[in-house]
């Protein structure tokens, strides 16, 4: 991989893998670093490196989640996924009633419906990076935008 390459990338991906890896921890930057770093060691290019970052974020998100909920309440409390957006109103919504209505998706639906409307990822991708097939990760899909077109109206999106 061209040091061009790597860097469209991590302009490309970073920041929506940062989103990604909220669902699991409240450090997802680190993760996100971590994924690249660990990217650049790859001797050989991945057959889907956007693909491959979601799966290695996924699962070092997982990781550091888990170590997160041992600690302390304080630091459990900082681990919740309620600073998803920096600003106030995205694309028409409000954030905080995005971020609840989100929030209150099982994980495995708000996993596929960040790396799809967000990541752009297609179903294929998402299915490799969550570990599930893909009619699982459209049936995942499908719920969780009903779910949230329930919630929010008719500002939430239909279809990417």
């Amino acid at each position: 991989m061209t040091a061009q390459q790597f860097a469209e990338l991590v302009d490309t991906h970073a920041n929506v893998l940062v989103l990604y890896a909220r669902t699991w921890c409240a450090s997802p930057e680190d993760v996100v670093q971590d994924a690249f770093c660990k990217l650049a060691d790859q001797r050989t290019k991945p057959d889907d490196p956007v693909a491959w970052l979601y799966r290695v974020v996924r699962n070092r998100a997982l990781d550091v989640g888990k170590s997160e909920r041992r600690r302390s309440k304080r630091e459990a409390t900082a681990a919740r996924p309620d600073r998803w957006f920096a600003e106030t109103v995205v694309d028409g919504l409000d954030a905080e009633t995005a971020v609840e209505a989100l929030g209150s998706l099982p994980h495995e639906e708000r996993e596929v419906i960040v790396a799809r409307l967000w990541g752009e990822l297609t179903l294929e991708q998402i299915a490799s990076a969550a570990g599930c097939s893909v009619s699982t990760a459209h049936r995942r899909y499908e719920a969780g935008i009903r779910t949230l077109q329930e919630r929010l109206g008719e500002l939430c999106p239909k279809n990417p």
